[in-house]
């Protein structure tokens, strides 16, 4: 079985600290055996690093701010453009073949995607986030869980980490390598791994802005 995380943050992001090292050392060392690189709407730093490191190891994704809240696009080698409509967004990930995740659902703090605006598009969801590893003061992933379920909906856990400590707590395990055309199967078979998140965990992203903005990271 094979430890994936389809949702992290590198320094690329403007919330994100983790570093090309990082992502080697929990690789190589088997923490995880492969992660998705979803930085907020850009795919250059995934792209570098899975040129290094293959594509076995290494998902190109994008986490793409909608007008109607975040979607994932995974397996993309294009940017989608941010700040349209969600259809849109789904459509321009879908024209590349990609693979539509949806991160914490219904969350207002995170900028989750609404019920109305899941049940809208529901025919091209891929997967949904049921486990999210930095989900404390809004964990709606029961909910997510079961809102999937009945409408036969993969669920998957990610750890959302923005900073590498966070890497390998929450994850799932699958059967093969993870591809666009075999993920949607695999997940449905997927067992979850969910640690509660560490208050660092909890506030990395907005620690890492402020570093940022002093120019100290």
């Amino acid at each position: 079985m094979l430890k994936v995380d389809l949702h992290t943050h590198s320094i690329a992001s403007p919330d994100g600290s983790i570093r090309p090292d990082d992502y080697r050392k929990i690789i190589e060392s088997g923490v995880l055996d492969c992660i998705a690189i979803t930085d907020h709407n850009r795919i250059d730093f995934a792209q570098k690093l899975q040129a290094e490191l293959g594509s076995d190891k290494i998902i190109v994704g994008e986490e793409i701010s909608t007008r109607q809240g975040d979607i994932i696009g995974l397996f993309i080698s294009k940017r989608v453009q941010p700040h349209q409509d969600i259809e849109a967004a789904i459509a321009a990930i879908k024209n590349q073949g990609g693979v539509v995740y949806i991160p914490h659902p219904f969350e207002t703090v995170r900028s989750g995607i609404k019920r109305e605006d899941l049940e809208r598009i529901i025919q091209d969801i891929d997967i949904i986030e049921s486990a999210n590893g930095r989900a404390y003061f809004q964990n709606f992933g029961p909910q997510a869980h079961a809102w999937a379920r009945l409408r036969n909906i993969p669920s998957f856990a990610s750890s959302d980490a923005h900073r590498a400590n966070a890497l390998g707590k929450t994850y799932s395990l699958l059967s093969n390598i993870p591809t666009a055309d075999n993920l949607r199967d695999d997940v449905l078979k997927a067992r979850k791994f969910y640690i509660r998140p560490s208050i660092l965990d909890i506030l990395a992203p907005k620690m890492n802005r402020l570093k940022k903005r002093l120019r100290i990271m």
